[in-house]
């Protein structure tokens, strides 16, 4: 990817918009079915860390947190890559987001949470 400063300046806040949207989703979802905040952010540092996240306390929700936006500032990073030589991404950009958010879920939890130390559940929309 070229140096570009607006390149770089679209993938800081894209990644920033996605990872907060997406942090701030979950937490409104899972907080409805009684999940505490804590909770969820280890629960995503369990995929470094297995179940050892969980007794953890704030540092291991801190280092869920940062795997969260790791992931969010990644799939910006891909889709900005991606658009560079694909301009449908570009031209139909809402729709290409929408189908890219639905790429992300499913390779989230068909490659990255199998793959990782986080407890084995079934797959559910």
């Amino acid at each position: 990817m070229q140096k570009n400063p607006n390149a770089m300046f679209a993938l800081l806040w894209a990644g920033f918009a996605c990872g907060v949207l997406d942090i701030t989703a979950a937490l409104v979802v899972y907080g409805f079915f009684g999940l505490k905040p804590m909770r969820l952010l280890q629960g995503i540092s369990s995929g470094l860390l297995g179940s050892r996240a969980f007794s953890g306390g704030l540092a291991t929700a801190l280092l869920g947190l940062l795997c969260h936006f790791l992931i969010a500032f990644g799939a910006a990073a891909v889709y900005l890559v991606a658009s560079r030589a694909v301009g449908f991404l570009l031209e139909h950009a809402v729709v290409s987001g929408v189908l890219d958010g639905v790429a992300v879920y499913f390779f989230m939890n068909r490659i990255v949470l199998p793959l990782s130390a986080a407890a084995k559940r079934p797959f559910s929309i």
